[in-house]
């Protein structure tokens, strides 16, 4: 008997569902905001009568006192409580080895199975049905797209594979869904450097897909190799996590390529992607409902203001259902920009972490989101420590930032551009 996978993905209805390319541009991405919310509801109300099937929500909802029927609607969404990746694990735990969130059972016996990294502990599983996985493979195609991968590309990837979904994520994107050449280079464990560059040179790299720190590696090491970036290796477009990286750097680094950024976590596989204007990260609401979440209290809070990002992914209707998983990561959402042709609402990017998040003064100070604050600055080098302490009562933090000077002007500067980035003053020390 042959697998089903296929069958079940349906890429014809998949692409008329949830379409790529110039169908996304003249069809949803055009829907007005009634229309859309009519679309997310009808979505919403299928999400809901499956994750209902599933022990996980049974127990996690039916502790909050929620019944069958109490959720009429996305109206009702905030009265469910959130969880996170803390929940996932203690299902594990409770249910080994892969929890009772996963969905699998008679109707759904299909899944692919990834982990998550484990850098902070036990990796946690990720499943995927074939019709959700393929669906976010589009999705992160329809960014891509956007952006400007084209037929004849060669796509340089150099996210990782193994157990964690990356690498794999992203070729089945490219491979399914564009035109494009995919060149699975991998991390620099996988390739070595050295290689990759002459990878790159050999096939005529004309995009990058990757992480910021190693994007910025490669182009130094084209340059070590003898090579000048963007002429012997004419890459044209770079896309891939850049969070709050100077995009122009890598730009620049890369000789003029334009450079894109787009976000999603295993769970939920793309959630956001910047198109063409690079005026923040369209939310795919077709396919997501986003809020945004105060960090400590767990409420929604307005357009704006910044929080966590908890997703409910509207397409997930057979294996492992998500509905409200706050990922910690931090952003802001934003009204959508019409003039770009996209009636979505948007995201600046993802803007730190929530769980070391600290308070100062009454303003939350996220210290991950600090590194692309200090990066375009030309004397330092990107590396920093945080140190928060008590002092006279309340808390203090300093920032000790490996520089290429010195002296109190230095300080001076870094700790102005610091307090107007993180809206509170913070210390700085310099380190050699």
């Amino acid at each position: 008997m042959t697998s089903r996978y296929f069958q079940e993905a349906d890429a014809e209805r998949l692409l008329r569902e949830y379409p790529i390319g110039g169908a996304f541009l003249s069809g949803p991405a055009r829907l007005s905001r009634d229309a859309l919310r009519a679309l997310q509801e009808t979505r919403f109300a299928a999400l809901m009568r499956r994750a209902w099937q599933v022990p996980f929500y049974r127990r996690h909802w039916g502790a909050a006192g929620i019944e069958p029927g109490d959720i009429r609607g996305l109206d009702d969404l905030a009265r469910l409580p959130a969880f996170s990746k803390s929940d996932l694990m203690a299902s594990v735990e409770a249910y080994p080895p892969f929890g009772d969130y996963h969905g699998m059972d008679d109707a759904f016996p299909h899944a692919v199975l990834h982990t998550t990294s484990g850098t902070t502990g036990t990796p946690q599983p990720l499943f995927f049905g074939p019709w959700d996985r393929e669906v976010q493979n589009a999705l992160l195609a329809r960014a891509y797209i956007l952006q400007g991968m084209r037929r004849g590309d060669v796509v340089h990837s150099v996210y990782g594979y193994g157990m964690v979904n990356g690498g794999h994520y992203v070729r089945e994107a490219v491979a399914h869904f564009t035109d494009a050449l995919y060149v699975p280079a991998g991390t620099g464990r996988d390739t070595p450097t050295v290689q990759q560059i002459e990878t790159m040179r050999r096939y005529g790299a004309t995009a990058l897909v990757g992480f910021a720190d190693y994007i910025k590696r490669l182009a130094e090491a084209a340059i070590e190799a003898g090579l000048t970036p963007g002429r012997d290796i004419p890459l044209r477009m770079i896309s891939g996590h850049i969070g709050q990286e100077d995009k122009q750097a890598i730009s620049d680094a890369w000789g003029g390529a334009a450079v894109y950024d787009w976000y999603g976590v295993g769970d939920t596989g793309i959630i956001a992607g910047e198109g063409p204007a690079r005026n923040g990260l369209y939310v795919w609401e077709d396919a997501h409902v986003l809020e945004i979440l105060d960090p400590e209290a767990g409420t929604p809070v307005g357009d704006g203001h910044a929080g966590n990002m908890c997703a409910t992914c509207l397409f997930k209707t057979g294996v492992y259902p998500i509905v409200r998983f706050d990922t910690k990561d931090v952003s802001t959402l934003l009204e959508p920009d019409l003039a770009s042709g996209i009636g979505f609402k948007r995201i600046p990017g993802f803007q730190g972490r929530s769980d070391n998040m600290v308070k100062l003064r009454g303003i939350n100070v996220y210290p991950t989101a600090i590194g692309g604050m200090l990066d375009p600055h030309p004397a330092t080098t990107g590396e920093y420590i945080c140190r928060l302490r008590r002092i006279d009562g309340r808390d203090a933090l300093t920032v000790v930032v490996e520089a290429r000077a010195a002296g109190p002007a230095l300080v001076a500067e870094l700790e102005a551009l610091l307090k107007r980035g993180l809206g509170v003053s913070v210390a700085v020390e310099l380190a050699a």
